[in-house]
This record gives structure tokens, C-alpha cells and sequence, in this order.
């Protein structure tokens, strides 16, 4: 047998559960394959091991394996066994069926006890696909039955790490050799679906800028992101060893992809921005609508303010100061200016006590605004230097402003209409743009694109078009 690597590792896990970054392995199967030099059958030796959690196997873990507490209670921890492990699939490629679960948990595995964990996987999840394309299913049980693989004990490791390696048999009795090598080659360079998607599910994308939806069961997209290349950050979600929680989860609830294409980078951040808090995705907590946000502004007379989004006024943003994600966002800043600069924790609204000494007074931190020892004039102008760094600057344009962003192919381009740090929205056309225009939409305050607009231009001149002067051709970026 002509195999397509000089040695294959086809390795199984039974584990406490789904999650690799929590839970944890109870069982390793390994069936190393080796090539014979001579041409000759390949030399085929076994391997397997229960393992100890340290941790209790759920009840429905137990049920699905056969795998009890009392069944590890006297087996090697994963530190003991590791590198056991290590020497049965040195220098062979790693195969397993959803090669991402088993990778992964090994790499996590490793990673616990500090030592790296370093295999090229092989998914015959993805092999099937490739060499049956018009089968329907590729899991373990849809390919065992399919192809009538005889299985001895199903969900336990060495039983399973059997059966891939009584498909890859099968396979080299079906295909020539260098057709199973060929798409084992492919394979180990593209990055591994989830099995519940369409094949092709990558290849329908676009190597443009633009935004992806995730979708499970459910109408609502479970998550937002986006990219200046579409199919290579999608591919990116499921090329890693999931050592993000976030990618296993979504590997495993995932049941389509929709994709809007931008002409650039800035029309993805502004429609990620606003379809994340239209649609409030599961995963996509770092974007979702923080109703806390907001700016501080300074009182005539006593501590500063904090003005919540839902009431910021965004033509009077000038002069305020952030934005900030939360009111507990600016106390904290507040807090460290006062340690810096020796302010008064009373005077910044960050202590109620009526007289005495505030508390970083007692520390010896306070100038002494709270006890009379500094003037609050001079405190409170003091404060509005310090702060000055975290101004929003004025809107550097007289109304509505315009961005245009053509596409890196020149196929379009789209014209953003901002005013007042606000986006008000994007034309894709003539006819969008004069509509945008005509009826422009009331500025609303978003910390996401503010923030984004202040730490692009907010320092320096905007590269933005004032409606009333002609649009130049070249205007862009």
C-alpha cells in the first residue's frame, strides 16, 4: 500500500465533554500506521489508554462511552501519559475524524502541563467529502455505515481510532493511490469546515472587504465579523486548533454563512458596528450595545458629569471628554488622574462625604481642595488640563462631510456621509447618495464609531469632503 505520508497517526479521544479549554480528556486511542520501505503490507501497531480527568465525567458523558469515574480512579493523569503520546505519532501526520476536536484537545492538554503540542492534522471529515462528494453525511456513524466499516466498539478510542483507519483502508482499495495522496495533500492545506456545512461553503466567498453573518438554528445571525478578505477570515475561524472558545463554539452551532461586501476596510468596521447592535449576536460580546457609554463634561461648578449616550447631544460633543464604555469606565479614569495629579476625590464626585478630608487626602495624595488648602479654581482648572488629553475635538467640518472609499478592483466605489463624529450612512450610488443628502438621518452617538473616527483623524486634519464643495475624483483615505 503506496500510503500518502510515510507515517500516519490515526488517534481518537474520549473526553468530559465538548469545551477543549475546560474539560478533559478520559481516553486516548492511537493506531500508528508506517509505511514499509520495501513495498511491502505497512506495519500497523496499537495503542490506547484510559486517563484520569481529576475531574468528575458528567453523567451523559458516561452514557455515550461507557467510560466511568470508577473506571479512571486508578488511571494515569494526562501528564503521566503525555509523553507516551509524544512518541507514538513522532513524525507522522495526524489523523482523526473532525481532526479539529482531537487536535485541539491534545493542544490544550499540553498546554496545561507547559509543553507545546505541535502535529499536522488530517481530517477525514474532509477526506470523505473530497472522495464522495455526492454522499450525504460525513460523520463517523454515516461513514461506517455507508461503506459498511465493521466497528467493535464505537465511542471508545481505540474502537474509533479503528475505523478511520478501516476507511483510509477502504479508500485505497476503491481510489489509485495517488488520487487518495492528492487529496490528503489538498487537505492539509485548507482549513477544516465544521461537517454540518456545505463543502463548498468557502469557495461561494468573496476575496473582498465586506462583513460575515454566522447563522445556527435560528432567523438571528450568532455572529458578526468582518474583513478585508472574506473567505480568508471565514477559513480563519476554523484553521486554528480552537484555542479560542469562541471558534469551538461557533464550530460546533454554525449552520450557514452570509456574507455583504464593502469596497473597503472602513465601510466593514461601520457595517460590523451597527449590525452587531441591530442584532445583538450571542458570541459578539466586545461590539454588543453598550447602553452605559458616554462622556464626561465639566460642571460651572462642582464634579464633573457623566452624560449617558441616549442623551448626548452629538453637535455638542466638542469639548466634552472620552467616550467612555461605561460610567464606571470614567470613574476609573477620574481615579487614576487624581493619583497622578494629586486631585481631590471629593471635588471629582468620587467620594460623598460631606466635610473632613476626603480619603486621598488622609493618604496624603490630595492637594486639599476638601480642606480648604487649595483653591477650587485652581483645582478644577487643573482637572480641565490633565483631562485634555481625553477632549473630543471640534468637528472639523461645517455640516455633513463625505469619505470616499473605492474598491481595490475599481468595480465601485462608496461615499460615507459623517457629521458630528456620528455616521449618518454609506451610498453605494448617485441615486443613494442624493437621498442620503436630501433627508439626512438624525446624528446618533455610537462609541464604536466615534472612537473609530477619533483615533483615525481625530488628531489631525480629516481626509473628509465638506458637501459644499465639489467632490474631486481622487477623494479617498
Amino acid at each position: 500500500m503506496d500510503l500518502f505520508a510515510p507515517s500516519l497517526a490515526f488517534v481518537d479521544l474520549e473526553t468530559t465533554g465538548t469545551h477543549a479549554a475546560g474539560d478533559r480528556i478520559t481516553e486516548v486511542g492511537i493506531v500508528r500506521v508506517d509505511a514499509d520501505a520495501a513495498g511491502g503490507p505497512p506495519r500497523v501497531h496499537e495503542w490506547s489508554t484510559l486517563v484520569d480527568p481529576e475531574v468528575p465525567i458528567p453523567a451523559v458523558i458516561q452514557a455515550l462511552t461507557g467510560i466511568t469515574d470508577a473506571m479512571v480512579a486508578g488511571a494515569p493523569t494526562f501528564s503521566a501519559v503525555a509523553g507516551a503520546i509524544e512518541e507514538r505519532i513522532a513524525d507522522c501526520v495526524f489523523v482523526a475524524h473532525n481532526a479539529r476536536f482531537d487536535h485541539g484537545f491534545l493542544k490544550h492538554a499540553y498546554g496545561r502541563i507547559g509543553r507545546p503540542f505541535n502535529a499536522r492534522p488530517l481530517c477525514t471529515v474532509r477526506l470523505s467529502r473530497r472522495l464522495f462528494p455526492e454522499a450525504y453525511g460525513h460523520g463517523l456513524d454515516a461513514i461506517v455505515a455507508r461503506h459498511g466499516i465493521d466497528v467493535a466498539q464505537r465511542h471508545r478510542a481505540l474502537g474509533d481510532a479503528r475505523a478511520i483507519w478501516a476507511f483510509v483502508e477502504m479508500l485505497y482499495r476503491t481510489f489509485p493511490a495517488d488520487v487518495i495522496a492528492t487529496a490528503a495533500r489538498r487537505i492539509l492545506k485548507i482549513p477544516s469546515l465544521p461537517p454540518q456545512l456545505p463543502p463548498d461553503s468557502l469557495d461561494r466567498l468573496p476575496e473582498t472587504p465586506g462583513v460575515y453573518l454566522f447563522y445556527g438554528e435560528n432567523p438571528l445571525p450568532i455572529y458578526i465579523g468582518k474583513s478585508v478578505n472574506l473567505r480568508e477570515r471565514v477559513g480563519a475561524h476554523f484553521a486554528g486548533d480552537w484555542q479560542s472558545e469562541t471558534d469551538l463554539r461557533l464550530s460546533r452551532e454554525i449552520r450557514r454563512i452570509e456574507v455583504e461586501e464593502t469596497a473597503g476596510e472602513l465601510g466593514a468596521l461601520l457595517r460590523e458596528a451597527t449590525l452587531v447592535k441591530s442584532l445583538l449576536p450571542a458570541h459578539n460580546r466586545a461590539l454588543r450595545k453598550k447602553e452605559e457609554a458616554g462622556v464626561l463634561v465639566l460642571a460651572d461648578d462642582g464634579p464633573p458629569r457623566y452624560v449617558p449616550a441616549a442623551a448626548i447631544e452629538p453637535a455638542q460633543l466638542a469639548g466634552a471628554f472620552g467616550p467612555f464604555a461605561s460610567k464606571r469606565g470614567a470613574r476609573e479614569a477620574l481615579r487614576a488622574l487624581a493619583g497622578e495629579h494629586a486631585l481631590c476625590w471629593r471635588r471629582l464626585g468620587l467620594e460623598k462625604r460631606a466635610d473632613g478630608p476626603c480619603f486621598q487626602r488622609q493618604l496624603k495624595r490630595c492637594a486639599g481642595a476638601c480642606v480648604g488648602a487649595e483653591d477650587p479654581q485652581i483645582h478644577d482648572q487643573r482637572l480641565a488640563d490633565v483631562l485634555a488629553r481625553l477632549a473630543i475635538p471640534a468637528w472639523p467640518v461645517a455640516g455633513i462631510a463625505l469619505v470616499r472609499e473605492p474598491a481595490a478592483a475599481g468595480e465601485r466605489t462608496d461615499v460615507h456621509v459623517f457629521l458630528d463624529w456620528c455616521w449618518l450612512g454609506t451610498a453605494r450610488d448617485d441615486g443613494e447618495l442624493g437621498r442620503l443628502l436630501e433627508a439626512p438621518p438624525q446624528p446618533r452617538f455610537d462609541i464604536d464609531v466615534a472612537r473609530m473616527l477619533l483615533k483615525r483623524w481625530g488628531k489631525r486634519a480629516l481626509p473628509l469632503v465638506p458637501t459644499r464643495a465639489p467632490m474631486p475624483a481622487d477623494a479617498g483615505l
